[in-house]
């Protein structure tokens, strides 16, 4: 080959990386981006460890071995890099802490450590005593969401929820964090994430409720997919009453199956509908109350009243509904006391908690003031142009940075219509289950499904 036609071969090269980078990073990263950081990481990493001030002098004994012997001293010693393994998004180095490091350390040199090897970001978490684990992310995964194929992590009322900005899926598990709260201002992205959660929970046993005080414009094309759906205040009220009875219910049916006695396993005695026998358990039922504040505001006496028994019921179905397999997913602008009595109370329930973009900081402090300060900031810095991207964090103080796949509202009824068959049809909602006619059969097999990828307008 003659050197002309070499250097054409190059040029080519170099420019489709440099179009890949631009156009499709993942593909970049795939194909080059790989190496080059694999190569940056393992030439620098010394380097750059000493750089952070993740190094520690060299040990006594070795420095008097040094002098008794004539030779040079010892440098400072870098943590030991245990494991490099490489993922679709970034590279993964678990790293064997030196005597005298503390994980804190490594968190607080993340953004050094991104800067010094020239990736997106940087996460590092905790594996266990000594051992800490660094996430680098190769570019930026949340500019174009594409969530990975189904994973055996799925599971009942365990549902992929979003992409995290290290690579990681976030995933919404309801028996885990049974109750959450989602803010977020107007266009930030709130309902389209609430919208994922319906589709993902679709094609589960699992009785879907919703409560859409916005005469139902986001939950009721859905509504074939719902056990029951109040699109008022006066039938919010009802399906929470509703619902409060149905706990009540379940908690007899609970206490009848106990059977506490000196003959029992202990293993057999329960507490809550998961140890019930699975022909006596009842379906868990997962409530979406869309724009808590339509609920909680009032203009009469009688509005006023019938806003302190929706609220009441909330709080009561927050404090108990874990036990009776009844979920609540709130959304709302804000959740502050500026709503009223018992708003405070509530959100104290509310383990999960998710802020997209916020339009002032007090509104996040309603989020996080009470969990993490860094979560408040992070909140606070989300651009206008990346819809659904939020901070999701929960009540043990750790929180992350994530986006949800773009679900249009189409796929989301197509997804909804053809798991209309699997809403299970609960007594004590019947007087508010959607009377919609039924969907042609044909139609339900072509259903497309969720679109995998999310990108800025």
């Amino acid at each position: 080959m003659s050197g002309t036609a070499l250097l054409f071969l190059l040029t080519a090269v170099v420019a489709g990386a440099l179009v890949l980078r631009w156009k499709r990073p993942a593909w970049y990263w795939l194909s080059f981006g790989i190496t080059f950081a694999l190569l940056r990481v393992l030439v620098r990493y010394n380097a750059v460890m000493e750089a952070c001030g993740l190094t520690v002098p060299p040990p006594r004994w070795r420095l008097m071995m040094a002098r008794m012997t004539r030779r040079e001293a010892p440098g400072p010693r870098a943590p030991r890099i245990l494991r490099t393994r490489v993922s679709r998004t970034g590279l993964v180095l678990r790293l064997k802490v030196q005597p005298g490091q503390d994980a804190f350390d490594f968190a607080a040199s993340s953004d050094r450590l991104r800067h010094s090897f020239g990736m997106h970001a940087v996460v590092s978490r905790e594996i266990k005593a000594g051992v800490v684990e660094l996430r680098m992310t190769g570019y930026d995964v949340l500019r174009r969401v594409q969530m990975p194929a189904a994973s055996s992590d799925v599971g009942v009322l365990r549902v992929a929820a979003a992409l995290r900005d290290d690579g990681a899926v976030h995933y919404r598990d309801y028996r885990q964090v049974p109750h959450s709260l989602n803010v977020g201002a107007t266009l930030s992205g709130k309902s389209v994430s609430q919208r994922h959660l319906v589709t993902q929970l679709a094609p589960q046993h699992v009785a879907l409720v919703g409560i859409d005080c916005k005469q139902g414009v986001e939950l009721a094309p859905l509504a074939r997919r719902f056990s029951a759906l109040a699109d008022n205040a006066d039938d919010a009220l009802g399906v929470l009453e509703a619902l409060v009875d149905r706990m009540a219910a379940i908690y007899q049916v609970i206490r009848h199956e106990q059977r506490i006695s000196s003959d029992i396993p202990d293993a057999e005695i329960t507490a809550d509908v998961w140890g019930l026998p699975e022909h006596l358990r009842p379906v868990p039922v997962v409530v979406f109350v869309d724009e808590f504040a339509e609920l909680a505001l009032f203009a009469s006496k009688e509005d006023e009243k019938r806003r302190d028994a929706i609220v009441t019921a909330l709080v009561r179905l927050a404090q108990l509904g874990r036990a009776a397999g009844i979920y609540l997913e709130i959304s709302a602008q804000r959740v502050g006391a500026e709503l009223g009595k018992q708003v405070t109370m509530l959100r104290a329930q509310l383990t999960g908690r998710t802020a997209h973009r916020v339009n002032d900081e007090s509104s996040a402090n309603m989020a996080f003031a009470d969990i993490s300060a860094d979560a408040v900031l992070a909140a606070t810095q989300i651009p206008a142009d990346m819809p659904g991207t939020a901070i999701v964090g929960d009540t043990s103080g750790g929180w992350a940075r994530t986006r949800a796949p773009h679900t249009s509202l189409r796929t989301a009824v197509n997804i909804c219509n053809a798991h209309a068959h699997l809403a299970p049809a609960l007594p004590e909602l019947a007087a508010f289950r959607p009377a919609l006619p039924a969907v042609v059969p044909s139609k339900l097999r072509h259903a497309p499904i969720p679109a995998a990828v999310t990108e800025t307008a």
